[in-house]
């Protein structure tokens, strides 16, 4: 299943509080399970004005779907090509 690199501007992410981030993470996984299985976060990086997300997912439309149900904004969506770590450079 392909795997989704989801880029959201919120201005001001960086700040956000602990207790925010919590309550966004819960009601992304909320919809998550509202939605089903075929559907997956893995986790997201959160930098000064945006925010950056992996998924897994048959499709876009799912990504949408999930952003929409969350409020969650969606300014662009990438196909995860490859992954390369350290790691990569010793294979």
């Amino acid at each position: 299943m392909p795997t989704y690199l989801i880029e959201r501007d919120i201005p001001g992410a960086g700040q956000l509080s602990p207790e925010a981030l919590k309550a966004i993470s819960q009601r992304s996984c909320s919809v998550l399970k509202n939605m089903g299985p075929d559907i997956q976060w893995l986790e997201s990086y959160v930098v000064d004005d945006k925010v950056y997300c992996l998924y897994i997912a048959p499709n876009e439309r799912m990504i949408h779907e999930h952003a929409e149900a969350g409020g969650f904004p969606v300014t662009a969506i990438r196909t995860v090509r490859s992954r390369i770590s350290p790691a990569t450079a010793e294979a």
